[in-house]
């Protein structure tokens, strides 16, 4: 047989061989390092047998598809750990993950001495090294088998394979588990490992079963790798907009109120207040947008028009649905756009009228999983700047166009451009019941979108299944200090629902026709904005967002009258300020404004009393000296007024 290997090179031989044994034939080092094997495209266990022409790819810790497979074998040391010290535990799945791998079991939550305790029986097996084995089994042959070790999620997992399935399992000393592979030869090479956390996880994700024990970790071949991978996790902990945003007084949650809906403190309000005024004004007084303010409930009459009782209910906070009920059903909004469409219906449109362009800061409700709920990130109420252009076919480009262009906008001014990523959201053709419209229509609306982002010489993935039920759309991604992705803003297509909705314009000839629509945010949810501000910025915000932009500083109490002209004067000029008037040391006042992220410092004594001046201190750069106060207004202003994201300088240069 061929072996054609990843450099092009090609071995032939006269029997068959296990992948390991090839990689030994190339190179014993190779051999030493090995994690899997890829064969045509498809990963396998270097102990699998190759006995026909193929294309074989050796994969060392240094590939991604190796990586997985030396971590799920270090899931299983996790797994058979907690077996030998929690008799009880019932093992659920343990896969391999982008950065480590995690375990679930039934058993109750666990602490970080349980999780070092766990460690120390890991690092016992590793020493062990027990041989690993794979064998397979019938499928009624492996319910029976996990049925006698009392593995019944296990069970579970085998019941839902079809029957005549033939199951794998890799036995590891005294712990046996159901998986596929693949596995190292042996754990010794896992080297360097460490159990980041614990949590709780529904069984397979749904809040209708049990809530079950996760256990996170990560593995290397190098202990420095390691090292460096915990000092990174430990500094975006520091920047995790969850602690930070708490930190700050942001913004708060409360268990009687609810997960998911957090509460807004006063300078998280302030902070949201001043994105929305921007947004709104800038889309009415630059953007040509009219302003509309609708309910944040309907009756399911309205949803049912849409669409969205049939493909999005399970998603809804849905009141008196009871057929029994004399009471009408009702639900709150998970969108706006039914609710726009009845204002553009309000009167008769001529083709001379479109587009129309209606924005509404829109608080919106989604019926989210526990599970998925985290922060500021993904709630259960939140608020959006949302919108939705009514336009007649010929305008649809240009004003898709225009769309993306306001994004790119809200994105630059924010200091969030280059953190982003373009998706085209596509349908399923292989679900195609989850979607209104035709294959044919869902490819022309693909497509236009496809043209509009080569036009405009974006780079962008094409992501099958992500798109709404009446439409594909182009969504902006930006992922969170952990790397989790979560999208921002979206501008969707919609050439169909239209006619749902009996929505028309008068053409050039009098006839009636129907318009397209496009669903967009400019900047998206203000929470989850918020979230990403904290984590982009650490809490050090442009001077325009922060909720306090000046603390003024004086050096005692006899100049407290002189801070509150400072403050005065600031004020009158729209200027976000607080005067420090505690009977504290000044050098301890400086230091806590800079622990508060506060952008300008004044400090106002004796000299900046009698020659009406302010010593500023900035975040940016330090000491910037003695000014007028109308020298430092107009600075400020002209900063808040343009947006400006000031750069702060080195420590060193720092005066």
């Amino acid at each position: 047989m061929i072996i054609r290997l990843k450099d092009g090179s090609e071995r032939a031989y006269d029997q068959a061989m296990s992948v390991l044994d090839i990689a030994k034939d190339i190179s014993e080092g190779l051999a030493r390092n090995a994690c899997a094997g890829e064969v045509n495209g498809e990963v396998v266990d270097l102990r699998t047998v190759v006995d026909a022409d193929c294309e074989l790819n050796i994969l060392t810790f240094n590939d991604e598809k190796g990586k997985l497979a030396f971590r799920h074998t270090a899931s299983h040391v996790l797994a058979q750990a907690v077996k030998r010290l929690y008799p009880e535990a019932k093992c659920a799945i343990g896969p391999a993950i982008e950065e480590g791998f995690y375990y679930d079991f039934d058993m109750p939550s666990l602490s970080r001495e349980d999780l070092d305790k766990i460690e120390k029986e890991m690092k016992k097996i590793i020493k062990e090294n027990p041989a690993i084995r794979r064998f397979e089994l019938p499928r009624e042959e492996a319910i029976a088998f996990m049925t006698e070790k009392e593995e019944p999620y296990k069970v579970e997992l085998i019941e839902d394979l079809p029957e005549g399935s033939v199951i794998s399992f890799y036995e590891q000393g005294d712990f046996t588990d159901l998986c596929a592979g693949p596995h190292l030869m042996n754990v010794k090479a896992i080297k360097a490992f460490k159990l980041t956390s614990s949590s709780g996880a529904y069984w397979r994700g749904s809040e209708k079963n049990k809530m079950l024990t996760r256990i996170y970790g990560t593995a290397y071949t190098k202990k420095a790798d390691l090292e460096e991978r915990l000092a990174f996790l430990e500094s975006i902990k520091l920047r995790d907009h969850n602690r930070l945003g708490r930190e700050m007084e942001l913004f708060t949650t409360v268990d009687v109120i609810g997960q998911g809906l957090p509460l807004m403190l006063p300078k998280g309000a302030k902070m949201i207040q001043t994105m929305q005024r921007w947004i709104e004004d800038l889309e009415d007084n630059e953007w040509g947008y009219v302003r509309t303010k609708t309910p944040l409930m309907a009756k399911s009459d309205l949803y049912k028009i849409s669409g969205h009782w049939d493909h999005y209910k399970e998603g809804m906070f849905v009141m008196n649905d009871n057929e029994e009920s004399d009471k009408e059903t009702m639900a709150l909004r998970p969108m706006t756009c039914p609710f726009q469409y009845y204002c553009y219906k309000n009167k008769q449109h001529s083709y001379r009228d479109l587009p129309v362009r209606m924005g509404e800061t829109s608080t919106l409700f989604r019926n989210e999983d526990s599970g998925e709920m985290h922060g500021l990130t993904r709630v259960r109420q939140f608020t959006i700047s949302e919108g939705h252009l009514i336009v007649r076919p010929d305008q649809m480009v240009e004003e898709f166009k225009g769309c993306l262009a306001l994004a790119k906008h809200c994105l630059q001014t924010l200091g969030v451009e280059e953190d982003v990523t373009y998706h085209l959201s596509k349908w399923d053709p292989e679900n195609t019941e989850k979607y209104i419209g035709t294959p044919e229509e869902w490819d022309e609306m693909e497509g236009a979108i496809r043209q509009i982002l080569t036009d405009l010489n974006i780079d962008f993935t094409e992501d099958v299944g992500e798109a709404a039920f009446y439409g594909p759309k182009v969504d902006i991604n930006a992922k969170n200090v952990y790397g989790k992705e979560d999208t921002m803003i979206t501008v969707q297509w919609d050439s169909l629902i239209a006619e749902q909705f009996d929505m028309y314009y008068i053409d050039q000839n009098g006839e009636k026709q129907r318009p397209y629509i496009i669903h967009r945010t400019s900047m998206g949810c203000y929470e989850r904005t918020l979230a990403w501000l904290i984590e982009k910025y650490e809490g050090k915000f442009p001077t325009w967002l922060c909720p306090e932009q000046v603390r003024v500083l004086p050096i005692s109490e006899k100049y407290l009258d002189y801070a509150a002209q400072v403050e005065k004067e600031l004020k009158k000029n729209g200027v976000l300020v607080t005067v420090d008037g505690r009977s504290e040391k000044i050098g301890y006042k400086i230091r806590e404004a800079r622990l508060n992220k506060v952008p300008y410092m004044l400090v106002v004594g004796a000299n900046e009393q009698e020659e009406g001046l302010v010593s500023v201190r900035s975040r940016f750069a330090g000491d910037e000296g003695q000014k007028p106060i109308a020298e430092f207004v107009d600075q400020i202003c002209k900063e808040i007024r343009t947006k400006e994201i000031r750069k702060e300088l080195p420590q060193e240069e720092k005066k």
